[in-house]
């Protein structure tokens, strides 16, 4: 069952930076996780979203106070600082922070230490860690916002993906997943490329491309059978996976009739994100038992399992 570092090892590191995916590498982690937004002069960056003051300093920075703005992302209004409103200079002057402190407050020691890393740095890494560890180390990249960006400014992130991919030598017979929750981002990836394909899909709501299409319609039979047209696999919420019981919905053998591989998402140790029955005693920080969860899913038939703390999904495979 493949281990995916999602974000990079980012139960113990500011997600989405060079030390949490060398982090999760050292740890055995196949695959790490780097989603990708786009700064002004069109260079891919590592974070979870375009606005960045969840994750950086940004709205401490005097000289950035004008930035601020509000837009409509996905559907939703979002004020904030947004990565296509900087250059990649100015962003590499931002520094990390964590984005859940009350829940990981041993990775706020790290806050300020940590530049915001390009794809290519995230890239630069893999190799040198391949080098140094013998390993084939995945990439398994995610398109954020892919139609924003195109209503926004014209920016196709499809296009601007596959060019860096080929800037960096990377080809379909590499160790890369591509993946998103958009429909028709991934239809074009698979237009234009032979990378392998994740359709993620949540517990609920939709593809912000196709607002009249249900994550729910998705996941049934028939809409398994429409994504593997185009993907090769579905990246599902556990809750999909699992009932509350534990045992096993039918998502995973119905996408398998399909021929998809079914990677879930995401595996956190703390009680803050685990079901009630696997919490342990103490706040949202506690460490639950997380290990019972990877069990649960190895057992329901998933292939792979995003983690924030890809050091467990080690040990689960090796026990």
């Amino acid at each position: 069952m493949l281990v995916i570092a999602h974000r990079g090892a980012s139960a113990e590191r500011p997600e989405h930076t060079l030390a949490a995916y060398e982090r999760a590498i050292d740890q055995g982690a196949d695959y790490i996780e780097p989603d990708l937004v786009v700064t002004k002069d069109l260079v891919l960056i590592s974070r979870h979203e375009n606005e960045l003051s969840d994750t950086t300093d940004v709205a401490n920075r005097e000289e950035f106070e004008s930035r601020r703005r509000e837009k409509t992302i996905d559907g939703q209004r979002v004020a904030g600082w947004f990565a296509e409103d900087f250059t990649l200079e100015e962003i590499r002057t931002l520094r990390a922070k964590e984005r859940l402190p009350a829940v990981r407050p041993a990775n706020t020691r790290f806050n300020g230490l940590y530049q915001v890393p390009t794809f290519a740095d995230v890239v630069k890494l893999v190799r040198a860690k391949e080098a140094e560890t013998g390993r084939k180390i995945g990439l398994y990249p995610e398109l954020k916002h892919p139609t924003f960006m195109l209503e926004e400014a014209g920016i196709d992130m499809v296009d601007l993906v596959l060019k860096e991919l080929r800037e960096q030598g990377l080809e379909a017979s590499d160790k890369v997943i591509l993946q998103s929750f958009e429909i028709g981002a991934l239809q074009r990836l698979n237009q234009r490329s032979d990378f392998k394909l994740v359709q993620l899909v949540k517990p609920e709501g939709g593809p912000a491309d196709e607002p009249s299409i249900r994550y729910d319609e998705m996941t049934s039979p028939s809409g398994l059978a429409d994504i593997a047209t185009y993907a090769d696999g579905l990246g599902a919420h556990f809750s999909k996976i699992l009932n509350t019981d534990g045992s096993p919905t039918a998502l995973v053998a119905d996408a398998k009739a399909e021929g998809l591989v079914v990677h879930a998402w995401t595996l956190r140790p703390e009680n803050a994100f685990l079901p009630e029955p696997l919490r342990a005693i103490g706040g949202d920080a506690a460490h639950g038992n997380a290990m019972a969860l990877i069990d649960m899913l190895e057992a329901a038939g998933v292939d792979g399992i995003f983690h924030d703390a890809p050091a467990l999904g080690v040990k689960a495979r090796a026990d």
